[in-house]
């Protein structure tokens, strides 16, 4: 399986959901100063790195496959750009 994004394909990401509005988890990355969306390569991927990623309390949060092509425009919206994440929670492809 390929570790980079293309423009095909689904990925994983983790929607967070308060007061019945979902939105994907975005994060900031100080490193490389880039708000960002992880995206997981699996799902497997996406569960193991959940419990390392900052989450705010009182909201439910699930993980669910989309389209590359749906998440980028969203994120593109939002001023966001969609990030690779390792199972660890560290950034890999930017």
């Amino acid at each position: 399986m390929s570790e980079t994004i293309g423009q095909e394909g689904w990925v994983y990401v983790i929607v967070s959901e308060k007061d019945g509005e979902g939105t994907y988890l975005g994060l900031f990355d100080e490193e490389q100063e880039i708000d960002f969306i992880p995206a997981f390569t699996s799902r497997e991927a996406a569960q193991d790195s959940f419990l390392n990623l900052p989450r705010e309390p009182g909201k439910k949060y699930e993980i669910q496959a989309i389209h590359i092509e749906e998440l980028t425009t969203d994120a593109r919206q939002s001023g966001f750009k969609v990030s690779l994440i390792d199972s660890d929670g560290k950034v890999v492809d930017p």
